[in-house]
């Protein structure tokens, strides 16, 4: 994971770029799904950013953490009201330690593939396995990369074209890597871009990754409302278990 991405600019930014993803209809069901996963245990984000799910989980009662590479995110979660109760520790999702163990580890919006590598992916589940307890989950919201959307030969494709924003996707089809780029106008005397690499990841590989891991497919859904997940879906949230412990709740 690129460091140099997720630095003060962009952190001071982050929330107002991402407002979308801050909607009732949104966040509700996202914090909704984890609470129930997390039973009455602690949970573990990693790549918790600026909080804006590990905020509310923490402030319905629950004990939340986090693990952050970047530290300019990490200051902007604690400037934040409850900031400071949601712990974080500073590093690489892949290899930090987080203190103590946990019922529930997540990673959402993406954040799996900001990791560059296979071998870091299947270390980040390596990862979490050794922070879940006995029956605890690993939970992942990560989009299907939609190669079938590109026409024969393409290897960009636009996701989003507004008044005030422009993005698209380039895809290196060989090494499995896709760059976002974003370009938004501030005002009429100029304005901002933005990019970010990704490795996009499909789900049988992830179910790879897992049992790598020693953690065993629980559930699979299309998104957090837990509609069901099927060929044409653009987004999964899939949840991995660790043995032991108690039975699966839902």
């Amino acid at each position: 994971m690129d460091p140099d991405v997720w630095n003060e600019q962009v952190a001071l930014g982050y929330d107002e770029s991402s407002a979308h993803m801050y909607r009732p209809e949104v966040l509700g069901p996202t914090v909704d799904f984890l609470e129930r996963r997390a039973g009455q245990g602690p949970a573990l984000e990693f790549a918790v950013g600026t909080g804006r799910v590990a905020l509310p989980l923490s402030a319905r009662g629950m004990r939340v953490a986090g693990i952050e590479k970047s530290e300019p995110m990490a200051r902007e979660l604690a400037r934040k009201p409850g900031g400071r109760d949601v712990v974080v520790t500073v590093g690489d999702m892949t290899t930090c330690r987080a203190p103590g163990t946990f019922s529930l580890v997540y990673l959402v919006y993406n954040a799996i593939t900001c990791l560059l590598t296979q071998d870091e992916q299947v270390a980040c589940f390596r990862n979490a396995a050794r922070h879940l307890e006995p029956g605890g989950r690993f939970v992942i919201e990560v989009f299907v990369p939609e190669l079938q959307r590109l026409p024969p030969g393409e290897t960009a494709r636009p996701f989003h074209v507004g008044e005030h924003h422009v993005g698209f996707d380039t895809y290196d089809l060989v090494n499995q890597q896709v760059v976002s780029h974003h370009y938004t106008i501030v005002d009429a005397r100029g304005g901002s871009t933005f990019r970010s690499p990704h490795r996009y990841v499909w789900p049988s590989e992830l179910d790879l990754m897992a049992k790598l891991a020693g953690l065993d497919l629980a559930e699979r859904w299309a998104d957090w409302d837990e509609a069901p997940f099927i060929a044409s879906s653009r987004s999964h949230v899939s949840v991995w278990q660790k043995p032991g412990g108690r039975p699966a709740e839902r």
